[in-house]
């Protein structure tokens, strides 16, 4: 009887001891002598474009100064489609500063003839401002050169338009950059070409890569405009990936290059430039851009 009551005794304990376990990992959820497992961090928010800057910069070349839309081999940056106060224009700065605003609170450092190699000079003027947007409009230069040999390469655009954003990024880190694409030249070729004035302003040299020989229609001057054409939408490419890698920065999505200009809005002294007509418009899609929510 001694042996038997201390046996049942010593079972007695041992399923009290798995009861109140069973009841610690009941009450735990799980074993309640793991470590909790921590939570992992959220990852951080994209920042949030901003479609009503309150400042604003431009960068770029010819078409950013308004040149030959106001008279010959001139620029009038009044009717740029960035920066100007023209009434007939309505730049992307009068539309989202007001035209008060917009004259006290954006810049032009575009200059005519630049090149994407010239950019990052600019970004460090545009910089110096803290604008709250800064627009690019450049590579048509990149590719109207003196011949097809003689376009910028692919390689150096990129790394041009890379190091310009990192100049812009060392000395205004929350700038939002709005990247306009380069035009379809070809297209402007074919408009302008059915102009006699704009085919003899043309033998000056504008643009000798695709505009040369503007009635040739053989083999070699069809490749050559075609090489013209792809490199822009190599650059355009370029624009779009190096914008894409940048939280601040918007590509218009080719919206420029496939804007199908016609006569009104190229410039009647070289047939090639916006006209006024044409600086409204490309005002008109950088606005739509700018404001767009994504």
């Amino acid at each position: 009887m001694r042996k038997q009551g201390h046996r049942s005794r010593a079972v007695a304990a041992v399923l009290t001891a798995a009861l109140v376990g069973l009841a610690g990992c009941d009450a735990a959820g799980g074993d309640s002598a793991a470590p909790t497992a921590r939570a992992k961090p959220s990852p951080k928010p994209t920042p949030a474009w901003d479609s009503s800057p309150a400042s604003l910069a431009a960068v770029g070349d010819s078409i950013t100064r308004g040149f030959d839309a106001c008279g010959v081999l001139t620029d009038c940056p009044d009717v740029s489609w960035a920066t100007g106060g023209s009434t007939q224009v309505d730049s992307l700065a009068v539309r989202l500063l007001g035209r008060a605003k917009a004259a006290e609170r954006s810049w032009n450092y575009a200059v005519s003839g630049s090149r994407m190699a010239d950019l990052s000079a600019q970004m460090s003027q545009a910089a110096s401002r803290a604008p709250a947007l800064v627009t690019v409009m450049v590579g048509a230069n990149d590719a109207c050169r003196d011949s097809t040999a003689a376009m910028t390469p692919v390689s150096d655009f990129r790394a041009g338009f890379e190091d310009a954003l990192s100049v812009l990024r060392r000395k205004a880190p929350k700038a939002q950059v709005y990247v306009a694409s380069v035009p379809n030249l070809k297209r402007l070729w074919s408009q302008g070409r059915t102009n006699p004035l704009g085919r003899q302003v043309w033998k000056l040299g504008v643009c000798p890569s695709m505009l040369a020989d503007a009635d040739a229609l053989d083999a070699a001057a069809t490749e050559r405009r075609d090489t013209v054409q792809k490199r822009v939408e190599e650059y355009n490419a370029v624009l779009k990936q190096v914008c894409a890698k940048d939280a601040h920065c918007r590509y218009d999505g080719g919206a420029v290059y496939d804007y199908r200009f016609g006569t009104d809005q190229l410039s009647h002294w070289d047939w090639f430039h916006p006209s006024v007509n044409g600086q409204a418009r490309l005002a008109e899609i950088a606005y739509r851009k700018v404001k767009a929510v994504t």
